[in-house]
Parts: C-alpha cells; sequence; structure tokens
C-alpha cells in the first residue's frame, strides 16, 4: 500500500481552493453566495476525532502486542488496512473539501465588513483548521500501522513497508 504523499494533498487542496474562490466570484456576480455551514467544521473535526482515537486504540493494542502482556487482544493485519484506507480516504477527502472552503474563505474577506460574510468566512475557516486536522490524524494513522522496519543477517535494513 502506498503512503499519503504531502504534495498530493497539498496539490488536491490548492487546485480546489483556486476553483472554489473563482466559482465564488463567478456565483456571487450572478446573484447569492451559498453559504457556508457551520457543520462543515464539525463533521470534520469529528472525522479526526474518531481518526485519532482509532489510531490511539491501534498504538495501545500493538505495543500490548509488541510486549507480549497477558491478555493482550492482537490486531488483525486486515484490520489495520482498513484502517490505513480510511486514514488515507478521509486525508484527500479534507484536502478536497479543506481546499474548497478555503477559496471560499479567501473570497470572503473582502467582505467582513458585512456580518453575514464574517461569520461565513469564520466557519469556512474553521473548516481548513479542521481539514488539517483530519489529515494530521490520517498520517498518525498510518504511522501507527507501519510494520517495524526489517533488518537482514548483516544489519542493514531491508525496508519498511505499512501494516496493508
Amino acid at each position: 500500500m502506498k503512503q499519503l504523499r504531502i504534495r498530493t494533498l497539498a496539490g488536491l487542496f490548492v487546485v480546489a481552493g483556486v476553483l472554489s474562490w473563482a466559482g465564488a466570484r463567478l456565483w456571487d456576480s450572478l446573484g447569492t453566495l451559498p453559504r457556508v455551514p457551520l457543520a462543515a467544521p464539525i463533521v470534520l473535526a469529528v472525522i479526526a476525532v474518531v481518526l485519532l482515537s482509532t489510531a490511539l486504540s491501534l498504538r495501545s493494542r500493538l505495543r500490548a502486542q509488541r510486549e507480549r502482556r497477558p491478555g493482550a487482544k492482537g490486531v488483525e493485519p486486515l484490520m489495520a488496512a482498513r484502517a490505513v484506507v480510511f486514514g488515507q480516504a478521509s486525508a484527500l477527502v479534507a484536502a478536497l473539501v479543506a481546499g474548497m472552503y478555503g477559496g471560499t474563505g479567501v473570497f470572503l474577506l473582502e467582505y467582513l465588513d458585512i456580518p453575514a460574510r464574517r461569520d461565513q468566512a469564520i466557519y469556512a475557516g474553521l473548516s481548513v483548521v479542521a481539514g488539517i486536522a483530519v489529515i494530521a490524524a490520517a498520517f498518525f494513522m498510518e504511522r501507527v500501522c507501519k510494520l517495524p522496519e526489517d533488518t537482514d543477517e548483516n544489519g542493514q535494513n531491508g525496508g519498511a513497508a505499512p501494516a496493508a
């Protein structure tokens, strides 16, 4: 399984942001700009919390398994792979959504003197922050589920691969 790359996520964020900014300008010139929902940062924050709690749970279970604690509940490889895939998919979607709200937020910066648009800019900014939290939690999940480095008989690194 390939690891997430910051460049890919940053590219998605920038492209979505530019397209969203241009779309917001066009939409505003034709009529009323759609509202940034208050639920957007909340949903992204919930996803980040779920990813983080799953990663912390897996980390403690893997640690107990490595230390061979009695009664330690192991982690099935397929479950770890599913967790990593969930994290990667969440990070990709979060990069797109955060870019979209970031572009809209940049457009709304011109209208901070209007209270309704100021609130929308705040919601957009919070959505970007929550999207970054999702991406950070996904990277942490990948790190937790990564297999330890393999070493051959000569003590040289054989390379590491993700758990799935």
